[in-house]
């Protein structure tokens, strides 16, 4: 078995590693939040889904976190597309 060496880290590549996120940086995460969080729900119920049958109860809950899946990544595009700053 071979083992891959890891690129050692330059003190640019350290520096930039330990900044602080700019301003910028955490208004794109906070444009983003409702996607991920959206994502996050939909794996949860895949997760709960994969040792078991879906009742109906689940089936209407993998729907809905799908649908919110969906409705947050079309407003995400549609605020991109609008120019809106992200």
């Amino acid at each position: 078995m071979k083992i891959l060496s890891l690129p050692v880290l330059s003190l640019i590549d350290a520096d930039e590693l330990d900044r602080e996120p700019t301003a910028a940086e955490l208004d794109a995460i906070a444009v983003e939040t409702p996607l991920i969080d959206a994502e996050v729900e939909l794996l949860d119920v895949r997760i709960a889904l994969m040792d078991r049958t879906p009742s109906e109860l689940d089936k209407r809950r993998l729907r809905k976190a799908l649908h919110r899946v969906l409705t947050a990544r079309a407003a995400l595009a549609n605020r991109a597309v609008s120019g809106e700053a992200a």
